[in-house]
Parts: structure tokens; sequence; C-alpha cells
């Protein structure tokens, strides 16, 4: 039986997880799990990079304790943040938190220089103000001029564990510098920076082997010896290949964490007017797929709650709670960048509500009903949009990863969207990973198989549409405020 691990790190966490086919079917084991966050210092936000090594090292030495003495091993974690290394290996500078407010006003400045219907048209990328285009826009120019190599969080931390330097296409597209046409670093967005091609490593697709965990490192922590496999890096592309799309049903999808991203699989990019001015975004994902999609606020704003309440309810507690409260009485336009790292998340929320002259919500689950009311209607809005653009009506809204626990958010998803909504599983991530090593591994033939096998294996629930009293109604208010949110923005 061979063992794969998944390491899936995410803006709050991070887990390493093994995955093994036994008797025809997939089983996950948690191996080792532990907290991620930015850090504020000097004004700016940081991610601890070495602290996310050193857990890896932690989750691998706990495999091997287990008697896990050989695997495979794919990274994935969230995209647009970057390691800028000298021509000695080392970092230059800590790691920039995509929420650090130096990328403020950047996306005006580059429009200055260069359209923003060009850089779409060159890469399918949607115009969001953290993109690592902006950031390096707003980044030390002397300090990027000493960058040797520029890699993404995951390809940094496959280098510190094998030596070998790449640039995964399914987190580099996020950089929003690669061109559709050439499915190269573009050229006029380089010079925009001042930076050159020989400064980012080869492009590599997901299943390319890595080889091995560097021996030093083996013998040092007494790791297993792991052959480190290319995932699909950015955790939205690993959770999209660990879908179990249903075959003869056209269907959607909701990544849903700490964002939700909410699109579909094609064949093709689609970076015409109509879905620049839509902002959705063409990721490559892996296997010759791109996932359209849009980023679209998520449980980052429950987890803000949570945190500022000071932990005093888990998240189970305050979905329940918010079961309790009533429905629609507060609505937010969740997209609004004023939620996007405010000082206060939750006076921003009341504020909001106040400001467009609802019921400000007062308790803990007002508030949290307010959120999941809110991220309902927004799905239905974007869904629609996603259809449009597409061609395609979705016949079903497959929810994976944390949200697809969330009985209450996915209930009221199904009702005001009007259609079955199936939920699981929860951890798209993590499979999609491993499904890309076991590919590699010859264990299932190809993507399809593998997400049978994911389906076969796992629970998906379903939720089916309930009647939602005077629905149209609700949908006008959401319009109205939605549309007068688009003004303020």
């Amino acid at each position: 039986m061979n063992n794969h691990i998944a390491v899936d790190i995410g803006a709050s966490s991070g887990r390493l997880v093994l995955g093994r086919i036994q008797q025809g079917t997939l089983l996950l084991e948690e191996i080792h799990r532990f907290s991620n966050a930015f850090a504020e210092r000097d004004g700016s936000c940081f991610w601890d990079v070495d602290y996310l090594f050193d857990e890896i090292i932690t989750g691998l030495q706990k495999a091997k304790a287990a008697g896990i003495t050989s695997c495979t091993l794919g990274i994935d974690t969230w995209a647009v943040d970057y390691v800028l290394l000298d021509d000695a290996g080392q970092r230059i500078q800590e790691v920039y938190a995509y929420r650090d407010r130096r990328t403020d006003g950047m996306m005006e400045e580059v429009a200055k220089r260069i359209s923003p219907e060009d850089v779409y048209a060159k890469t399918g990328i949607q115009q969001l103000t953290f993109n690592t285009l902006y950031q390096l826009y707003a980044h030390d120019s002397s300090e990027l001029a000493r960058a040797d190599k520029i890699l993404m969080v995951p390809d940094y931390l496959y280098y510190r564990l094998s030596g070998v330097m790449i640039n995964e296409v399914t987190n580099a597209s996020t950089m929003q510098l690669l061109n559709l046409d050439s499915r190269e670093f573009d050229e006029d967005l380089l010079q925009l920076l001042q930076l050159k091609r020989e400064q980012f490593a080869a492009l590599t697709e997901p299943g390319q082997s890595l080889g091995m965990i560097s021996e030093p490192l083996v013998q040092k922590y007494n790791l297993p010896e792991c052959e480190l496999i290319c995932a699909a890096t950015h955790d939205t592309a690993s959770a999209v290949l660990g879908v179990p799309v249903e075959k003869g049903r056209s269907s959607a999808y909701i990544s849903s964490g700490t964002w939700s991203l909410l699109g579909a699989e094609l064949d093709r990019p689609i970076n015409d007017r109509r879905a620049m001015e839509a902002n959705y975004t063409n990721e490559w994902g892996a296997y010759g797929t791109y996932r359209f999609l849009k980023n679209i606020m998520g449980l980052w704003l429950i987890q803000e709650v949570r945190r500022l309440d000071g932990g005093r309810y888990s998240f189970a507690e305050l979905a329940e709670m918010a079961g309790e409260a009533e429905g629609f009485r507060s609505l937010i336009p969740c997209n609004h960048p004023r939620f996007l790292n405010p000082d206060h998340m939750i006076e921003e929320i009341r504020a909001a509500c106040r400001e467009s002259g609802q019921p400000v919500p007062a308790s803990p689950g007002e508030i949290a009903r307010c959120i999941f009311d809110s991220l309902a209607l927004n799905y239905r809005s974007e869904l629609e949009e996603l259809e449009q653009l597409t061609g395609n009506a979705a016949e079903v809204l497959q929810i994976v990863g944390g949200g697809a626990n969330n009985a209450l958010l996915c209930q009221l998803t199904a009702d005001i969207i009007q259609r079955e909504v199936l939920a699981g599983p929860t951890e798209a991530t993590a499979l999609g990973n491993i499904a890309v090593q076991l590919i590699h591994s010859r264990e299932v033939a190809d993507i399809h198989e593998a997400r049978e096998l994911i389906g076969t294996s796992f629970e998906i629930k379903s939720y089916l549409p309930r009647p939602v009293p005077q629905l149209e109604e609700l949908l006008a208010r959401w319009n109205r405020l939605h549309a007068a949110a688009a003004v303020s923005e």
C-alpha cells in the first residue's frame, strides 16, 4: 500500500494528510495540524515561512514515528504571495502577506502605464489589489533588482525540501504575469516591473517529480524517504481537482474557505470584455484546464468575527446561533473592499447595516446570520453571472472545502439559488493534491478516474431547495443594496 502525503496550508491553518488506497477506497488520515496567520510589524503584514517549513518537518517526523518510511509528497498553499531569493538562495526580505495595504492605489498607478484591458487580454486574470503584479509594483525596486529568483510560497517550500527551484503553473498564473497565448511570462509586464525572465524559475506542470527530499534533511530530522511530486500548488486548483463531478450533470463549484471561489472548469479561457468587466479570472488548472472563477468574499467574515469575540464560540456554535436568529433581517454587500481587512470586522458590519438603513445586528448570532444570508445571496448573483458568461446553465452547485461543513450556509444557498447543492468533500484540497500523486504513481489512470474514486470514497451531502417566502422581493432588495455598494466603491 503506497503512502501519499498532502501538505495543505491555508491562510488560517495547515496540515499534513496521509492518503492511501485500501480495497478500492481512498482513505485519509490527518497526521499533523497547525495554525497559520500573518503578523503585523511596523505597519506591514508578513508570513512566517520558516515556521511553515518547521511544521512540515514536524509532520513528517510524526509520519516516520507512525511507521511510514517512504511516501510521495505534494504541497499546496494560497496564491499571489512570493519569496525573493538572492544568488545564494537566501531570502532577501520577509514574505509580505496579500492583505498588506502597500498595494492600495497600485492598480490605478499601473493603469497609467498599461491599460487594464491590455493586462486582461494578455493574462485573463481578474483585477485584485493584492495580485502579485501589484505587489511587485509596490515592492522596493532595489530589493527586486537583487533578486536572483522569485518563487511563490509553495515553490519556496519545495525548494527548502529539495533544493529545486520551480514556478508551478497553477500558482504562477495568479501572478497576473503569464501570457495566455505564449504560456510564458509576458515580456511587456516584466518590463513594466523592471524584471527579467531569468529572475523566475522554469514553469512546471502538476505531476512532475522534483526528486527526493534532500538527504541531509532526512538524516538530521529522521524523516521518511519522500519523493516530491509537483502538486497543483494553488490550493484552489487542488480543490477543483478534488471535486467529484457527476457525469451527465452540468455544474458549477464553490471552493469555500477563507475565500469563496465560484466558477467552472473549462478547457479554454474566456478573456473577452464581458469577462473582464465581470472581473472573472482564468487561472491555469492542472491537465490543460482553466479555472474560470471569481474571488468573492468567504468565511473570512465569520473568521474575523470569531477572532474579535476572543474565540468564545466555535464556528459550529456560531452557525447554530445564526440558525436561531431571524433570517434576511440585515444584509451586507460582502464583496465591498471595506470588508477586505477592516480594523474591526464586527463594527464594520454594523456600520454597513446602519448606513443602509437596516437593523443593526447586535448578538453574535445576528451578526453570523447577517453574514450567511449575505453570502448565499451573493452566491446567487455570481452564479447567474457565471452562467451568462459561459453560456452554460448549472444544474447543481458543488460546494467543497471547509464551508461544506456549514449546513446552514449550504441550505440557505440551495434555497436562494433554487437548485440542488452538493456539499463535500470537505477535504477536497488535500484530495486534489493526493490525486496528482496517485496519477503520478499510476494507481489511477487520470483525473477522471481519480474523481470517480473520490466520489465513491467520501460522503457527499445533498441540499434540496425549499420555498423562500417573498423571494422576488428579497432579491430586489439585495440588488438595490448591491447597486448602492458598487457606486460607493
